[in-house]
């Protein structure tokens, strides 16, 4: 297109307003990166209790939506994403958003949310039709958006102000589907003939994240290797099928970096700033983190995690690999909360060995910046990751990720060989399989390596020299949009 291109992208979790993991970040960077590009961006977000009172609007526009059962009625505020000046639109209803928690309480969902996050999208299609801004695509994200798309497809095909918007659908977790019983359908305005195994029915539920595999324009996950293991029955979660179905219109495309908020030389949550050409600053970090978990300042190995502390994560393998790692000179901190026996046994390991392992149970953005920066190595023996996080910033700081290869992980980590030439690019370690052996032997090689200082200090500068900006992700998202949008045009 020969002008900027008008963008809405709709999400559940938005930082720093409301955010329970990698989503929020990506929410927050990723529509940055587009309006760096001139295109005109606007975010959509429910208006959850935790969102600050400020951005209720004394004079919001009232938005209805007929959800089945009756109407619900809102209303839409407006302000702007914190730090800039995006455009944000943010639907509040008291009984469905002013809850305690986002998503449910503990492991429980809530049971109406179909209907809590049917009436965010419908809200936000009437609220901005009312307004009179028409994007030329949204993008939605993860199964909380997807009944924007399943509604512009099949409630509103023919509207004269939405016919020819395009739909992009970003899946960020392909294992959190938004399945309810056959029961919640009546309570969603759908039409009652897309219940059936052709659109929204999987094996008798009703199923959101296959809703917008079926009817998006075009389909994307967070990593190209997670594209393609998602068509797999290992990795596909049930949904291999319709993935396999819509490879022609699949694609991956990493997520980035927000370097502004996320980069050695400017951050100031760390102890010593630094950058490729001096890391005495790094030094710095290293004591600053050991004495941060209570560990002595000793000259060894130094690996750090942050994590949710879950089996997908890997976190019981590294818990069940303790005991023979603790034969070794190395130290250990670990920042997160999760599986009460995976904690447990953190705990314990930490117990046994204070001068070896400093854990923190629970989150802290301080504490995680500390960990980027100050550690040596950075693990991840997550079992799926569709892209990852961490080991992007792990690499930003100068701080050796050592990984599981799979998804995002294998895309952005190239593993060290130590027989091989790999070491004059490799950025990092990978194993495979799935195992607590796998996994310290994969540890011992960073143990090694740590030992080589000229070669070290290759890989930390490999790893620091990558570029995963939104600023390069952005361009494959444009591209993907104009390619859409153009195709719309055309039908229309």
């Amino acid at each position: 297109m020969n002008r900027p291109l008008r963008i809405l992208f709709v999400t559940s979790e938005l930082s720093p307003l409301v955010s329970t993991g990698g989503l929020a970040e990506v929410a927050a960077a990723l529509p940055r990166a587009l309006q760096r590009r001139g295109h005109e961006v606007r975010i959509a977000l429910p208006f959850y209790r935790q969102v600050p009172g400020e951005y209720r609007n004394s004079h919001p526009w009232f938005c209805g939506a007929e959800l089945g059962a009756g109407a619900e009625y809102g209303a839409l505020h407006q302000g702007t994403l914190p730090g800039s000046d995006l455009p944000l639109y943010l639907v509040e209803h008291e009984a469905y958003f002013g809850r305690d928690a986002m998503y449910g309480v503990g492991a429980y969902e809530y049971e109406d949310n179909a209907e809590r996050f049917c009436f965010f999208c419908l809200a936000i299609l009437n609220g901005l039709a009312a307004e009179g801004w028409k994007p030329d695509v949204v993008h939605c994200n993860d199964w909380h958006a997807a009944p924007l798309i399943i509604y512009l497809k099949t409630r509103y095909h023919q509207d004269p102000f939405w016919k020819d918007t395009a739909c992009l659908f970003t899946i960020h977790n392909l294992a959190y589907q938004g399945r309810f019983a056959a029961a919640h359908f009546d309570r969603t305005g759908f039409d009652r003939n897309l219940f059936s195994f052709n659109y929204l029915e999987y094996e008798g539920d009703l199923n959101m994240m296959k809703g917008g595999i079926v009817f998006a324009d075009k389909i994307t996950t967070v990593s190209p290797r997670y594209a393609r293991e998602i068509q797999t029955v290992e990795y596909g979660a049930g949904l291999h099928g319709v993935l396999t179905a819509r490879q022609a219109d699949l694609s991956g495309i990493l997520n980035g970096v927000d370097y502004a908020a996320w980069h050695p030389s400017t951050d100031t949550r760390i102890a010593a700033r630094y950058d490729r050409t001096d890391l005495s600053g790094k030094a710095v970090c290293k004591r600053a983190l050991q004495n941060l978990f209570g560990l002595p300042p000793r000259d060894v190995p130094l690996f750090g995690v942050v994590s949710r502390l879950y089996p997908e994560k890997g976190m019981d393998i590294l818990v069940d690999a303790l005991p023979a790692l603790m034969q070794s000179e190395m130290q250990l901190v670990v920042l997160g909360t999760g599986h009460p026996d995976i904690e447990a046994g953190i705990r314990a390991a930490a117990a046994a060995h204070p001068d070896r392992i400093g854990a923190f149970l629970g989150f802290d953005a301080d504490r995680a910046h500390a960990v980027y920066a100050g550690s040596d190595f950075f693990l991840m023996p997550s079992r799926f990751e569709p892209c990852g996080l961490g080991q992007l910033y792990a690499m930003t700081y100068g701080t050796l990720p050592l990984v599981r290869r799979t998804g995002g992980l294998a895309d952005t980590v190239l593993p060290y060989r130590p027989y091989g030439n790999s070491g004059t690019a490799a950025t990092g370690f990978s194993f495979v399989p799935q195992t607590a052996p796998a996994l310290a032997r994969c540890i011992c090689s960073a143990l090694e390596l740590y030992q080589d200082a000229p070669r070290m200090r290759q890989l930390r500068d490999n790893a620091m020299a990558r570029d995963y900006s939104w600023d390069r992700s952005s361009a494959a998202y444009v591209a993907l949009y104009e390619s859409i949008v153009n195709r719309e045009t055309a039908d229309g």
